[in-house]
């Protein structure tokens, strides 16, 4: 999320009605899980995969968007049935179909391929967060309001303290107070939804809620270089008043797959 300086009201609310309905839709779906989960993670992955290759791939963009989704869905259903090898497997192979496209069309190897893992890693992930029996629905809630609270309080300790520019090469509008106010947010959220779930000791949730914030913030980075490098100011338009799928997940798409560790780590399976 960029820390925008200034925001006409009429932009404002309808950023807000859309994160509204984007949240409600999200979490219902992660509540049931199943196929309804199943299904919203297929279309974020279509839009995202979508988004990624008309941007950086060039006029055979459609073909590489196969590509990319297509992996992504298997990795998916991999990680769903807990079969790594073929999940691995998936990877591996669609890292080699994008070489080759990249051969056919002549250029753009490097993006092709990064799109892989960028596009399928965050959702596999996530996919085998709501698969762990008892836990799944609250650990990726427990994640996602640490990335949002990471987003809300960057974006407000942003505008109202201002400062020292965090990556102005990335993007101008990142400042160091956003990024500390963020971490509080994200350490304070962690440590409170963690107690109350019952998922641990809020020190050891304030210290993972520290982490994946920080690291999403860091995802956040990059998705505005990839923004830069290309002279675009959204991903897409497919979210009125926030631009893309992409622009909304990249924190998420590189916190989830650490969000796995730190449940392997801390034991929670």
């Amino acid at each position: 999320m960029e820390e925008k300086i200034s925001t006409p009201a009429s932009d404002l609310k309808l950023r807000i009605i859309s994160a509204a309905v984007l949240a409600a839709v999200t979490l219902t779906a992660i509540w049931y899980g199943g196929l309804p989960f199943m299904l919203l993670m297929a279309l974020a992955v279509g839009a995202m995969s979508y988004e990624w290759t008309n941007l950086t791939c060039g006029p055979f963009w459609p073909l590489d968007a196969a590509i990319t989704a297509g992996t992504a869905m298997a990795a998916m259903l991999a990680a769903g049935q807990e079969a790594f090898v073929m999940l691995g497997a998936s990877f591996v192979a669609g890292l080699v179909f994008s070489a080759g496209s990249g051969w056919f069309s002549g250029k753009q190897y490097l993006w092709r391929m990064a799109g892989i893992p960028y596009i399928a890693l965050g959702p596999a992930s996530l996919v085998w967060l709501r698969g762990l029996e008892g836990v799944g629905f609250t650990l990726i809630f427990w994640l996602l309001m640490v990335v949002w609270a990471m987003d809300i309080g960057a974006y407000f300790a942003g505008r109202a303290i201002g400062g020292p520019k965090l990556a102005p090469w990335a993007s101008p509008n990142k400042t160091w107070s956003g990024l500390l106010g963020g971490i509080a947010c994200a350490g304070v959220t962690g440590a409170a939804l963690g107690e109350v779930s019952g998922l641990g000791p809020a020190l050891s949730f304030a210290a993972a809620g520290i982490l994946l914030g920080a690291w999403s913030h860091v995802g956040d980075i990059a998705e505005s270089m990839v923004k830069r490098r290309f002279g675009v100011k959204d991903m897409s338009r497919l979210i009125p008043g926030h631009g893309g799928i992409l622009d909304r997940v990249d924190g998420l798409l590189f916190a989830a797959p650490v969000m796995v560790l730190v449940v392997l780590l801390m034991g929670s399976r």
